[in-house]
Protein backbone atom coordinates (compact mmCIF):
# COMPACT_ATOMS: atom_id res chain seq x y z
CA UNK A 1 0.00 0.00 0.00
CA UNK A 2 1.22 3.46 -0.83
CA UNK A 3 0.06 6.79 0.53
CA UNK A 4 1.02 10.34 -0.29
CA UNK A 5 0.07 12.42 2.75
CA UNK A 6 0.03 16.20 2.46
CA UNK A 7 -0.54 18.64 5.29
CA UNK A 8 -3.19 21.07 4.04
CA UNK A 9 -4.96 24.23 5.05
CA UNK A 10 -7.87 23.04 2.92
CA UNK A 11 -8.63 20.34 0.37
CA UNK A 12 -11.62 19.15 -1.61
CA UNK A 13 -12.65 16.52 -4.12
CA UNK A 14 -15.20 17.21 -6.85
CA UNK A 15 -17.06 14.58 -8.89
CA UNK A 16 -19.26 15.50 -11.87
CA UNK A 17 -19.05 19.18 -10.95
CA UNK A 18 -20.23 18.65 -7.37
CA UNK A 19 -18.13 18.85 -4.25
CA UNK A 20 -18.05 15.33 -2.80
CA UNK A 21 -15.79 15.97 0.20
CA UNK A 22 -13.92 18.90 1.71
CA UNK A 23 -11.81 19.69 4.76
CA UNK A 24 -10.06 22.63 6.33
CA UNK A 25 -6.86 22.03 8.36
CA UNK A 26 -5.79 18.42 8.10
CA UNK A 27 -4.34 15.78 5.81
CA UNK A 28 -5.00 15.00 2.17
CA UNK A 29 -4.28 11.30 1.63
CA UNK A 30 -3.82 9.85 -1.86
CA UNK A 31 -4.07 6.08 -1.32
CA UNK A 32 -2.93 3.33 -3.67
CA UNK A 33 -3.49 -0.37 -3.07
CA UNK A 34 -1.08 -3.07 -4.22
CA UNK A 35 -1.95 -6.67 -5.11
CA UNK A 36 -0.37 -8.13 -1.96
CA UNK A 37 -2.02 -5.74 0.50
CA UNK A 38 -4.25 -7.11 3.24
CA UNK A 39 -6.62 -5.80 5.89
CA UNK A 40 -3.67 -5.82 8.30
CA UNK A 41 -1.63 -3.64 5.92
CA UNK A 42 -4.62 -1.33 5.64
CA UNK A 43 -5.12 -0.98 9.39
CA UNK A 44 -1.41 -0.35 9.90
CA UNK A 45 -1.39 2.35 7.20
CA UNK A 46 -4.42 4.03 8.77
CA UNK A 47 -2.71 4.02 12.16
CA UNK A 48 0.49 5.51 10.72
CA UNK A 49 -1.38 8.25 8.86
CA UNK A 50 -3.66 9.19 11.75
CA UNK A 51 -0.78 9.27 14.26
CA UNK A 52 1.64 11.13 11.97
CA UNK A 53 3.13 14.11 13.81
CA UNK A 54 3.60 16.75 11.10
CA UNK A 55 1.74 19.72 12.55
CA UNK A 56 3.74 22.45 14.28
CA UNK A 57 3.68 22.89 18.04
CA UNK A 58 4.06 26.25 19.81
CA UNK A 59 7.85 26.05 19.28
CA UNK A 60 7.41 25.59 15.54
CA UNK A 61 8.49 21.93 15.55
CA UNK A 62 6.53 19.24 13.71
CA UNK A 63 5.38 17.48 16.84
CA UNK A 64 1.56 17.34 16.72
CA UNK A 65 -0.75 14.80 15.11
CA UNK A 66 -4.19 15.13 13.58
CA UNK A 67 -6.02 14.82 16.90
CA UNK A 68 -3.80 17.46 18.54
CA UNK A 69 -4.83 20.09 15.99
CA UNK A 70 -8.42 18.85 15.63
CA UNK A 71 -7.67 18.28 11.97
CA UNK A 72 -9.61 16.36 9.35
CA UNK A 73 -8.83 13.76 6.69
CA UNK A 74 -9.65 13.75 2.99
CA UNK A 75 -8.86 10.37 1.39
CA UNK A 76 -8.78 9.83 -2.38
CA UNK A 77 -8.10 6.50 -4.11
CA UNK A 78 -5.10 6.76 -6.43
CA UNK A 79 -4.11 3.61 -8.33
CA UNK A 80 -1.56 5.64 -10.31
CA UNK A 81 0.75 5.51 -7.28
CA UNK A 82 1.66 2.07 -8.64
CA UNK A 83 2.63 3.36 -12.08
CA UNK A 84 5.50 1.69 -13.87
CA UNK A 85 7.43 4.59 -15.39
CA UNK A 86 10.10 2.69 -17.35
CA UNK A 87 8.61 3.99 -20.60
CA UNK A 88 6.99 7.27 -21.51
CA UNK A 89 3.51 5.79 -21.18
CA UNK A 90 3.06 4.52 -17.63
CA UNK A 91 1.63 1.09 -17.00
CA UNK A 92 -0.52 0.23 -14.00
CA UNK A 93 -0.27 -3.54 -13.75
CA UNK A 94 1.44 -3.13 -10.37
CA UNK A 95 -1.78 -1.86 -8.79
CA UNK A 96 -4.28 -4.19 -7.15
CA UNK A 97 -7.27 -5.44 -9.13
CA UNK A 98 -10.26 -3.12 -8.70
CA UNK A 99 -12.27 -5.48 -6.46
CA UNK A 100 -9.42 -5.85 -3.94
CA UNK A 101 -8.43 -2.19 -4.20
CA UNK A 102 -11.98 -0.99 -3.56
CA UNK A 103 -12.44 -3.33 -0.60
CA UNK A 104 -9.18 -2.20 1.04
CA UNK A 105 -9.86 1.46 0.25
CA UNK A 106 -13.19 1.13 2.10
CA UNK A 107 -11.38 -0.71 4.91
CA UNK A 108 -8.92 2.18 5.17
CA UNK A 109 -11.82 4.64 5.52
CA UNK A 110 -13.35 2.43 8.24
CA UNK A 111 -10.02 2.06 10.05
CA UNK A 112 -9.56 5.85 10.12
CA UNK A 113 -13.08 6.21 11.52
CA UNK A 114 -12.33 3.62 14.20
CA UNK A 115 -9.25 5.65 15.14
CA UNK A 116 -11.45 8.71 15.71
CA UNK A 117 -10.89 10.39 12.34
CA UNK A 118 -13.90 9.80 10.07
CA UNK A 119 -12.64 10.93 6.68
CA UNK A 120 -14.17 12.89 3.91
CA UNK A 121 -13.41 10.97 0.73
CA UNK A 122 -13.66 10.59 -2.98
CA UNK A 123 -15.41 7.79 -4.83
CA UNK A 124 -13.46 4.73 -5.86
CA UNK A 125 -13.04 4.57 -9.64
CA UNK A 126 -14.63 7.95 -10.32
CA UNK A 127 -13.11 10.72 -12.39
CA UNK A 128 -12.28 13.28 -9.69
CA UNK A 129 -10.80 16.74 -9.42
CA UNK A 130 -8.77 17.27 -6.26
CA UNK A 131 -7.87 20.72 -4.99
CA UNK A 132 -5.62 21.52 -2.06
CA UNK A 133 -3.88 24.38 -0.36
CA UNK A 134 -0.71 22.71 0.87
CA UNK A 135 0.65 23.88 4.19
CA UNK A 136 4.42 24.11 4.39
CA UNK A 137 4.48 22.35 1.99
CA UNK A 138 4.79 19.14 3.95
CA UNK A 139 4.31 15.89 2.02
CA UNK A 140 5.17 12.43 3.36
CA UNK A 141 5.37 9.21 1.33
CA UNK A 142 4.43 5.86 2.84
CA UNK A 143 5.08 2.49 1.20
CA UNK A 144 4.13 -0.61 3.17
CA UNK A 145 6.88 -2.56 1.35
CA UNK A 146 9.40 -0.47 3.31
CA UNK A 147 8.12 -1.56 6.71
Amino acid sequence: MRAVVTRVRSASVTIDGREHGAIETGLLVLLGVGPEDTEETTRRMADKVCALRIFSDEAGKMNLNLASVQGALLVVSQFTLYANTKSRRPGFTGAAAPDLANRLYEEFLSACTALGHPPQHGEFGAEMQVASVNDGPVTILFDSNEW
